[in-house]
């Protein structure tokens, strides 16, 4: 007797599939986080590398550079500040021979106080910039500078920031991703700067206190700023 052939039915190879597909699914989601986590990575590395050569401009030249002229010619603006929205803007990357984009392609941004990148930079001269992040509570704090106008060493010089995966930033060519969201609060108030800016854990909570958040935040400090330009023999 003939041992009669079986195959699969519909109902198996469907399953089958399913479960394939469900596999599939659980091992690109941890994929998707090491990316994530890379790129991560990789923008804080170029955010550091940006502020050491913001410190060794200023050692060479007597004063931080002003932002990029436009986002796509990377030479400083030759033209000195008029205000700090003027001083608000993109890193000049041809100038300081760094990174344009982040880990993102986004074009990175820089924000200086206009003193401080100008030619009259002196030891007594008082940055502006501030910088907050989110107590446990959710309620805004200093991390640099005070509610009322900055004092002493107290804000810094200059912030250097990311602006993540999602919402905002521009692309290499300049054009504005804009904001998909209309709860990522201190995002926006990061892209709008031009003299406050916000640090915290990135998160993708909507509810969370300020909303969603992955942008990448470094900035200046101004002893350090002011060590290296004494030692370079560009302050007295």
């Amino acid at each position: 007797m003939k041992k009669q052939l079986t195959g699969f039915t519909l109902t198996e190879l469907a399953v089958v599939l399913l479960i394939v597909a469900l596999l599939i699914g659980g091992m690109m989601l941890p994929l998707a986080a090491q990316d994530d986590i890379r790129r991560t990575q990789d923008t804080q590395r170029i955010l550091t590398e940006i502020r050491e050569a913001l410190l060794g401009f200023a050692a060479a030249h007597g004063r931080l550079p002003r932002p990029a002229t436009s986002a796509t010619d990377g030479a400083e603006n030759p033209t000195p500040c008029a205000s700090d929205a003027a001083c608000f803007g993109f890193i000049p990357w041809a100038t300081l021979g760094v990174a344009k984009l982040d880990a993102w392609d986004k074009i990175i941004r820089y924000s200086v106080t206009p003193v401080y990148a100008s030619d009259a930079l002196t030891l007594v001269a008082i940055p502006n910039r501030k910088v907050l992040s989110r107590d446990a509570g959710g309620t805004l704090i200093y991390l640099a500078g005070q509610t009322n106008a900055c004092t002493a060493r107290q804000c810094v010089p200059a912030v250097i920031f990311s602006q993540g995966r999602r919402n905002w930033g521009r692309n290499d060519a300049g054009i504005a991703y804009g904001n998909g969201s209309a709860t990522n609060q201190d995002e926006s108030a990061n892209d709008a700067g031009p003299t406050d800016f916000i640090t915290r854990p990135i998160t993708d909570n909507t509810a969370a206190a300020g909303g969603e958040f992955d942008d990448l935040v470094v900035w200046l400090s101004p002893n350090i700023l002011f060590n290296r330009m004494v030692a370079a023999g560009r302050l007295p």
